[in-house]
């Protein structure tokens, strides 16, 4: 789908009495003029932050003495006012095409930041990934005229960081990017959850250190080896209460813990109800099964 060419401008009055995002200007570009210059020390529009998508050609985004040249599916992050340039890229064949938002930071900035810290100034985004897909709705809606009011606008906005700050989050959580010795340790866990794992034996398990296993394995996962095996064993441990007539004792058993009262303290740490309340309903909602981030 052809993205029409353009900045789009909203300057919707502010409602005292709603706290919403606030959307500034939306917009595509194709960019082959050497004049093409954006310094953030000098801009007067801030604060605003700067989300901008390259979808072919080359730009140069600067940031703290760093140079990045800024090519196809990689984005730039830039908080304005601040200490960063971007231009055309001197050397450069053909025009520098790109999509951009530019919003205030009203309720998103965590996000942001959270995003930034994780995913760095300069990331790489596939062209199919949900922001970029929903980047590209925001401007076709923008130029269409359908971002018409400051719901719409702070909807999208909202939406788009959300689905910014997942993509992170589910990015570090894909197997598929883990190195395999991580790959190898969850796969050992999953398959032997019902024993006594220690971590000496899963380090020995995949060549690694306890030291390094336990740090690539958390910044792979998201959880430490020892969180990742707890999570098995209670997903496992509902899996029994819902579909099995067995006893507390023996679920304990078969997920691999040493005793009843062990795993009832552990399932109620994670789950926030007991395995017998978890099994009946009780008072609360009748649980087949909960989800964990």
């Amino acid at each position: 789908m052809d993205i029409p060419k353009g900045t789009y401008g909203f300057r919707f009055a502010e409602d005292p009495e709603l706290q919403l995002c606030i959307l500034y200007a939306a917009g595509s570009d194709s960019i082959s003029n050497p004049s093409y210059h954006w310094d953030g020390l000098t801009r007067s529009d801030g604060p605003l932050l700067l989300f901008q998508y390259t979808l072919s050609g080359q730009g140069v985004y600067e940031s703290r003495e760093q140079l990045h040249r800024v090519s196809a599916g990689q984005a730039f992050l830039a908080e304005i006012p601040g200490p960063h340039r971007y231009y055309y890229h001197p050397e450069s064949s053909e025009p520098w095409e790109f999509l951009f938002l530019l919003f205030r930071p009203n309720l998103i900035l965590p996000h942001w930041r959270k995003f930034l810290r994780e995913a760095g100034e300069v990331p790489y985004l596939p062209s199919d990934c949900a922001p970029v897909k929903l980047l590209r709705m925001i401007v076709n809606d923008a130029a269409a005229g359908r971002i018409s009011d400051p719901l719409i606008a702070s909807s999208s906005v909202y939406q788009f960081m959300t689905e910014l700050t997942r993509l992170q989050v589910t990015t570090l959580r894909n197997k598929y990017t883990w190195p395999d010795n991580v790959k190898r340790a969850a796969e050992f866990i999953e398959q032997h959850y019902s024993q006594m794992i220690s971590i000496d034996q899963l380090a020995e398990h995949v060549s690694l250190s306890k030291y390094h296993l336990i740090r690539r394995f958390s910044a792979s996962t998201g959880l430490t080896p020892v969180a990742y095996l707890t999570r098995i064993r209670i997903d496992k441990a509902m899996e029994l209460l819902r579909g099995t007539e067995h006893s507390i004792d023996m679920i304990a058993e078969r997920i691999g813990y040493s005793s009843g009262s062990y795993f009832i303290k552990a399932f109620r740490t994670m789950t926030g109800l007991t395995p017998g309340e978890f099994r009946s309903g009780g008072e609360s909602l009748a649980y087949r099964k909960l989800f964990f981030d």
